[in-house]
């Protein structure tokens, strides 16, 4: 454990000073694999981000799974490299822990890693996904970062790292399971002028989007060949399809009547109750491209 938190202290070292900023957000999202922070929330996190604010990504598995041609320590290897070319693209810092893929539990160990990140970030918002999925890393990993919340602000619960002073806001990423109940669009941010790059950063999960997703689907022979076209073929297969009228409504009330009309491309967050609960107020402050 000393090593796991010398290391994130390492690596989150260099943002000390710029998450003290408190007139900056800092968000942290957690996705199970490398690449899922990214298809969920990404054109958030380019909006954050080129406003000068602090997003950091965090895979809590290393991906050495997800292959049909290669696997353990090289690919985890190829993940981590994927994940850091992802963070430059998107404007983001990129952190994979080394947590197996598929074999990931909601453990105590696993669980202060969580709370230290969060309290290391100073995190405002925290996004993940929501508990009920047909992955079991996804789940464990809404389980896990659940778990870290509310525990974020206990002084003797992780005391080797300072909690935070109140709970940040948790939020879940979207996804299309109905059982036990849908997910709710409480908070839906335009993500129209980001659409591109997000597409631009996800492509540079190859291993992941151009080979191990088409492979599992059946359609590996359609993958075409040149970093152009496959860009073009990922758009047209991860395209943003219709916003619902729910959204669209969600759009509205954030931005107003004129830019929720106009909004192409949007991204969309529920609000767990394990976190703070944000008036309407704070959250126009927490997400500041909310410009009517």
């Amino acid at each position: 454990m000393k090593k796991v938190l010398v290391t994130i202290l390492l690596v989150l070292a260099p943002f000390a000073l710029v998450t003290s900023q408190q007139e900056k957000v800092n968000l942290i999202v957690f996705g199970a694999h490398p690449d899922d922070c990214d298809g969920r929330a990404g054109g958030t996190a380019i909006e954050f981000a080129k406003r000068g604010h602090n997003v950091l990504f965090v895979s809590l598995t290393n991906g050495d799974a997800g292959h049909f041609k290669v696997g353990g320590p090289p690919l985890a290897n190829i993940r981590k490299l994927e994940s850091h070319e992802a963070g430059k693209r998107f404007g983001v810092k990129y952190l994979v822990l080394d947590n197996h893929d598929g074999k990931l539990m909601p453990t105590l160990e696993v669980r202060e890693e969580i709370i230290r990140l969060i309290r290391q970030w100073n995190a405002d918002l925290v996004m993940v996904h929501r508990p009920n999925d047909y992955h079991p890393d996804h789940r464990y990993t809404s389980i896990l970062v659940q778990d870290a919340a509310y525990m974020v602000i206990v002084p003797n619960i992780v005391p080797d790292t300072p909690p935070l002073k109140k709970n940040p806001v948790f939020l879940y990423t979207e996804d299309r399971f109905a059982k036990p109940q849908p997910f709710s669009p409480d908070i839906v941010i335009d993500i129209t002028d980001s659409w591109d790059q997000k597409m631009y950063a996800m492509s540079a999960h190859v291993s992941q989007f151009f080979e191990w997703l088409p492979w599992t689907s059946g359609t590996l022979d359609q993958v075409p060949e040149g970093e152009a076209a496959r860009l073009e073929w990922l758009k047209k297969n991860r395209g943003p399809g219709q916003i619902s009228e729910e959204k669209r409504q969600a759009l509205i009330k954030w931005y107003g009547a004129e830019r929720g009309k106009k909004a192409r491309v949007a991204e969309s967050f529920e609000i767990c109750e394990y976190g703070r609960r944000p008036s309407d107020e704070e959250i126009k402050k927490l997400f500041p491209m909310m410009v009517k």
